[in-house]
């Protein structure tokens, strides 16, 4: 995204959001990236530097409504802004998952991208538009999982999906005002989310790679990007299916009891 001189990335201290920031680190681009670990959040400044980027780095809590709000409307005009913080729990098999579990998963898959979205959308619709008429660029990241529902990991794929309801359902009406909005559901990603995980994952690609097919799908305007597409297309097939039939494969699937 060559024409992005100014974004702001939430959870940008690893994985997905780490990926992004480098992917648009160069001279005259100016970054706001924030994180809850200073040490890793500091590594990526330093490589974001080094490839000509100037960095804003920020300690911030995305579940801090207010945090939020004061920091994004601080930034100063905003051409690209991505909720990416997110967390990942499963369940064990025959094991419901815990209260504190769900709540927690909520607070920041959700909580977190509300708290981010609404304060990115004051700032950009007061924003000149550009050339192209947009006045700035919003991208969520949800999750395949919320393309279906599963009965293992409920609270991660409910707080996914929605993620993507909200921002595919609210980018018709923003698009008018000039700002748009991509829901961007991605399969397994090489991160440390997925380090721990035992099980298959099928289509399991490098966070560089899917920084690059992310930044091109919010570039295109799109309200939604899936990937791998093939995934996507399965899960929403797997969407279909009664919930014994879900749970059966999942336990094939995950038999040391590890799930998404």
């Amino acid at each position: 995204m060559q024409n992005v001189r100014s974004a702001l990335i939430t959870g940008a201290s690893s994985g997905i959001g780490s990926a992004l920031a480098e992917a648009l680190a160069r001279p005259g681009a100016t970054l706001h990236l924030s994180g809850r670990d200073a040490v890793r959040l500091d590594a990526v400044v330093v490589a974001c530097r080094a490839r000509g980027a100037t960095v804003h780095p920020a300690i911030i809590d995305v579940r801090d409504a207010e945090a939020m709000a004061a920091w994004i409307a601080g930034a100063g005009r905003l051409d690209l802004v991505v909720a990416n913080a997110g967390v990942s729990a499963g369940t064990i098999a025959g094991t419901p998952e815990a209260p504190e579990t769900a709540r927690a998963i909520f607070a920041i898959n959700l909580d977190g991208v509300v708290n981010t979205v609404l304060p990115a959308l004051a700032a950009m619709t007061r924003q000149p538009a550009g050339s192209d008429g947009v006045r700035g660029r919003i991208g969520a990241i949800a999750s395949i999982a919320a393309l279906a529902v599963t009965p293992w990991g409920p609270a991660y794929g409910a707080s996914k999906a929605a993620v993507d309801a909200w921002i595919v359902g609210s980018g018709v009406e923003m698009r008018k005002r000039g700002v748009t909005l991509t829901s961007v559901c991605p399969g397994y990603i090489r991160t440390a989310m997925t380090a721990g995980h035992q099980f298959p994952m099928p289509g399991l690609m490098d966070a560089d790679r899917a920084a690059r097919i992310i930044l091109r799908g919010i570039a295109a305007g799109r309200s939604r990007v899936v990937f791998p597409w093939w995934i996507g297309l399965a899960t929403r097939a797997a969407g279909l299916l009664p919930t014994w039939a879900l749970a059966a494969a999942g336990r094939l699937l995950h038999r040391d009891g590890d799930h998404p």
